[in-house]
């Protein structure tokens, strides 16, 4: 090896140096250390976890990390796994079944230690083919009737039914829900809770509600149904609109801001899901739902990781409105 060589020791020294540095002396330790830096020597991560039969990688899918929300349930991941220095392997699946599968498959490849998984529109059957051929893994954002799968999610159905209570209170008594197609969960359990509200206020879901598929849960999908809503309404906005998440209202207040500036904002109410850090630095503030997505990646990690699986961790955390200046303007 060109450190030893560097040094003037065996490779057993400088294995000890990289891997039980306090069993070697002061001085041949500092001669190794420089010797690793004069020659900007990394160790070999793979070959120290095939040697030790110890593995330290773990994977993680969601559905699209370009949305805030997955990159902070991302960091809360690696919060926990750097507390045992363990690596994220972190991949989209972008909602294709194929994507999907092509990422569980290189993850099992690489032998991680385990996986959690956020499923898609197709379903947990990719997940749970990889659990029965003996991979540990926690759904993620997802809850999970699997035996042997534990996981970690929010309830939706209760947070859509915040957003739209929230509007009802305001007196509103007609609602636009902008909403993902309801092969994925989180849509679908949304889409229940703001019919659950309605019902609980003793109105008619069918009379309040419309439901209005967007093209993308992202800003373009959110500003693409506001325009096609007030084209609809002869230039005027809906009343109160309900979002699927926060950048769908994102869009949404664009649309209403380039077609008729301030004045066509301020007369819709408006609420969003997720509580993104952006959510509240926008120009009109916006009220949104919040979910813990640094504490779900957190307490998803911490299962994982955990050497007691006698009992199946099943965790379902509550979200919270957050009351902005978007949902106030109109009423």
């Amino acid at each position: 090896m060109d450190v030893a060589r560097e040094a003037g020791v065996s490779v057993g020294t400088v294995s000890n140096v990289l891997n039980r540095p306090d069993v070697v002396k002061d001085e041949t330790r500092a001669r190794v250390e420089q010797a690793i830096a004069a020659l900007s020597f990394v160790p070999n991560g793979v070959a120290r976890q095939l040697r030790s039969r110890t593995v330290t990688t773990v994977g993680a899918l969601v559905l699209d990390i370009r949305n805030p929300y997955f990159t902070d349930v991302a960091r809360g991941i690696e919060d926990r796994l750097s507390l045992d220095d363990h690596t994220l392997m972190l991949a989209s699946s972008d909602d294709d079944p194929e994507r999907e599968r092509r990422y569980l498959r290189l993850f099992e490849e690489h032998g991680v230690l385990g996986m959690l998984v956020v499923p898609g529109s197709a379903g947990t059957r990719a997940v749970e083919e990889v659990h029965a051929r003996g991979t540990r893994v926690v759904l993620l954002d997802h809850p999970s009737s699997i035996p042997g799968i534990p996981s970690v999610a929010v309830d939706d159905r209760a947070g859509g039914a915040l957003a739209a209570g929230h509007l009802l209170e305001r007196g509103h008594d007609r609602l636009v829900l902008l909403n993902g197609p309801h092969t994925i969960r989180q849509c679908v359990d949304r889409q229940r809770g703001v019919r659950d509200a309605v019902e609980r206020a003793g109105l008619d879901p069918d009379e309040v509600v419309r439901e209005v598929t967007v093209s993308g849960m992202d800003a373009r999908g959110g500003d693409d149904a506001m325009r096609r809503l007030v084209a609809d309404r002869d230039g005027a906005a809906p009343e109160a609109v309900v979002c699927v998440n926060d950048l769908v209202a994102i869009g949404a207040q664009r649309a209403l801001r380039a077609l008729g500036g301030t004045a066509l904002l301020r007369s819709t109410a408006l609420v969003g899901y997720d509580d993104l850090d952006i959510s509240s630095e926008l120009a009109s503030p916006l009220t949104s739902v919040r979910q813990p997505a640094l504490e779900m990646g957190y307490r998803a990690a911490a299962i994982l990781l955990e050497d007691d699986r006698s009992v199946e961790q099943h965790v379902v955390f509550q979200p919270e409105l957050v009351v902005r200046d978007s949902s106030t303007y109109a009423g």
